[in-house]
């Protein structure tokens, strides 16, 4: 968390949460809503890592961007009358969203206002947040640059034209009118409909140390890291839960090797011959539960050597 927030800090935050809200309904709610479907008994787990509040906050109606959208439109509207109408607004009324006290304002880097991120409480400068939103990328401007015979310029603007048109519905009139904030918005839902459509797997990046340094690992920080990430609960429910599922006909084809007598010649129903497999190599009852269409596991089985 730097010292100075600006506008462009507010805009990568919202895409971290958005990410981050990702990985906890792909992590926690879809996993454990697996379990629902293939009828095994489970006790729903609540890890209090919802993100939405603070989405909510930043880009929702009456939110920030919300705020600042309309603040840019009103011909008089300053920095400081936006900071006021957020304030009014959210102070008081809304969890994330912080107003500081004149005595913690005491130094030298303002911090107007302030709201709490799944990663900690982040302060945030309105200074010039204004001029920064009314700057968006003109549309005659990003079709110039995607037409260049240069193939850098060409690439470099291929996406914000792409962004815009799907905006406006294809129609060119009115995109020259989007704010940065819209833009943003836009950029950040396209790529989570990208990453909706795929399987996903996470790769968490850790900051070692604030020193940058090689070799030196500062427990306290890696640690808060992980809390903050959600790594630690999904480790919790990995441990408490059963994450390593097959299709009983997969099952029985990938590990009748390891007990081959276990099924009888000809053919039998997929669950039928799995519970005979799963018998014969002595697996504890708390080691798997038998689903509707698929046999679940915990994250480490004990079976070697007991077949």
């Amino acid at each position: 968390i730097f010292d100075f927030n600006s506008f462009e800090q507010l805009c990568i935050n919202l895409t971290n949460e958005k990410i981050q809200q990702f990985f906890n309904h792909h992590m926690f709610t879809l996993e454990q809503e697996e379990y629902r479907k293939e009828g095994i008994k489970w006790d729903f787990i609540d890890f209090g890592l919802d993100l939405e509040p603070t989405i909510e906050l930043i880009e929702r109606n009456m939110g920030v961007f919300a705020v600042m959208d309309e603040e840019c439109i009103m011909p008089k509207a300053t920095d400081q009358t936006f900071l006021s109408k957020l304030h009014g607004i959210h102070s008081g009324k809304h969890p994330k969203y912080l107003q500081p006290s004149a005595k913690s304002n005491l130094g030298v880097i303002q911090v107007h206002f302030q709201i709490v991120h799944y990663a900690g409480c982040v302060g945030y400068n309105v200074d010039g947040w204004l001029d920064k939103n009314k700057d968006p990328l003109n549309e005659n401007v990003v079709e110039l640059f995607v037409k260049s015979k240069e193939p850098i310029f060409s690439k470099l603007f291929e996406a914000p034209e792409v962004v815009s048109s799907a905006r406006s519905g294809g129609r060119k009139k009115g995109a020259s009118f989007q704010t940065v904030a819209m833009m943003h918005k836009s950029a950040v839902e396209h790529l989570l409909v990208t990453l909706r459509s795929t399987t996903p797997h996470f790769i968490r990046c850790i900051l070692p140390n604030m020193k940058k340094k090689s070799g030196v690992i500062e427990a306290g920080l890696v640690l808060e890291q992980l809390k903050c990430n959600g790594v630690l609960e999904g480790i919790r429910i990995v441990r408490k839960g059963f994450p390593n599922r097959l299709m009983y006909q997969e099952f029985v084809q990938r590990y009748t090797i390891l007990a081959p007598k276990a099924i009888p010649p000809g053919f039998m129903d997929g669950m039928k011959a799995t519970q005979l497999l799963v018998e014969a190599l002595n697996l504890e009852e708390n080691e798997y539960r038998m689903g509707h269409s698929k046999v679940c596991f915990v994250a480490v089985l004990s079976f070697q050597g007991k077949a």
